[in-house]
C-alpha cells in the first residue's frame, strides 16, 4: 500500500499518529510512505521541513513491524520555486499541503498512492478503497461533509460531486494523461479560492468516483467508519461556533470529542514522540 503525506515540522506527530494507525490496521500488506516538504517561507510565515530525523524515526517504526515497509522523504522546494501558488500563499492554508499537486512531476512516486491529510487516523482495514479498479479514474474519494451546505446545485438542490481532499486515492498515469495537477497549479497561480487546492481540484478533475463517507469521516466517528478525519467542524450547541481537535492533542481528544477509540495508538504516540526530536 502506497501513502502519500505533505508537510512541515508541524505535521511530524501527525504523520507519526497516521503511521501507528496503518501498522495497526494493514495486516500482512507492506506499506510503502513518502512524505513530501520543502524550505518555504511567505510573507507572514516561516516553515521549517520536515526533520529527517523524524522520517528516519518513522522508518524504523515502519520496518519493525515489516522488513518491507519504505518511506522516501521527498525535498520539493525546487518544484515548488518554479510554480508557486502565488495568489493562495497567505491563505490560512500552509503552503505544504499543495505539495501533493506535484506529485506528477516526481519519478519516485507510483501509479496508484493514497494521498492522507497528517490530521487522519486509520480506524480498519481499507484494502476495498485502495485496490478498487481505477480504470479510467483520476482520484477517487468522500464528499466533504460541510460541501453539502455551501457545494450544491440550487435548482435541483443536489449536492455537487464536490471531493475532501484529505483523503484521495490517486491514479498517477490518469492525472499525468489528463493533466489534472498541471492544470491545478496553475490555477493555483493565478486565482485566489477558498480552500484552494481542494477547489481547484474539485473543479479541474473530470473523471472522479465518489465513496461511502467511512472512508473518510468528518464529523463524528461512526460504528462504521474506516478512515477519521479530524477536520475543524461547525458546532452549533450551546452557540455557533468552530471547533478544531487534532489527534496529536490528546487531552482534548478526551475532553472535548469524549473519544477513546484511539487510546492505544495515541498512548503509543505519547511515549514515543519525543524520539522524533532526537
Amino acid at each position: 500500500m502506497n501513502i502519500l503525506f505533505c508537510g512541515d515540522e508541524n505535521a511530524e506527530d501527525g504523520v507519526l499518529i497516521s503511521t501507528l494507525s496503518l501498522i495497526k490496521n494493514s495486516g500482512a500488506k507492506e506499506l510503502h510512505l513518502y512524505i513530501l516538504t520543502m524550505d518555504a517561507h511567505s510573507d507572514e510565515h516561516k516553515y521549517h521541513p520536515f526533520s529527517m530525523q523524524a522520517a528516519n524515526y518513522i522508518r524504523s517504526l515502519l520496518t519493525q513491524a515489516n522488513p518491507n515497509n519504505t518511506l522516501q522523504l521527498i525535498d520539493c522546494t525546487e518544484l515548488f520555486k518554479k510554480q508557486p501558488p502565488t495568489v493562495n500563499m497567505n491563505t490560512r492554508f500552509t503552503p505544504y499541503a499543495m505539495l501533493r499537486l506535484f506529485a506528477d512531476e516526481l519519478p519516485e512516486i507510483p501509479d496508484r498512492i493514497l494521498y492522507l491529510d497528517d490530521d487522519i487516523i486509520i480506524r480498519s482495514d481499507i484494502t476495498e478503497f485502495y485496490q478498487q479498479d481505477m480504470t479510467g479514474i483520476e482520484l477517487a474519494g468522500v464528499l466533504d461533509y460541510w460541501g453539502k451546505f455551501f457545494f450544491h446545485n440550487v435548482k435541483t438542490k443536489r449536492v455537487f460531486d464536490y471531493l475532501n481532499s484529505g483523503v484521495l486515492l490517486l491514479n498517477m498515469p490518469k492525472i499525468k494523461e489528463t493533466g489534472l495537477f498541471a492544470k491545478v497549479r496553475q490555477m493555483m497561480q493565478t486565482k485566489k479560492m477558498f480552500l484552494p487546492d481542494q477547489s481547484a481540484i474539485n473543479k479541474l478533475a473530470v473523471a472522479k468516483r465518489v465513496f461511502p463517507r467511512y472512508y473518510n469521516e468528518q464529523y463524528k466517528l461512526q460504528k462504521n467508519t474506516k478512515i477519521q478525519h479530524f477536520t475543524t467542524s461547525f458546532r452549533f450547541l450551546p452557540y455557533f461556533h468552530t471547533q478544531t481537535v487534532k489527534p496529536w492533542d490528546v487531552e482534548r481528544v478526551h475532553s472535548v470529542l469524549h473519544l477513546h477509540e484511539y487510546d492505544d495508538i495515541l498512548t503509543e504516540y505519547l511515549k514515543i514522540r519525543d524520539n522524533l526530536k532526537k
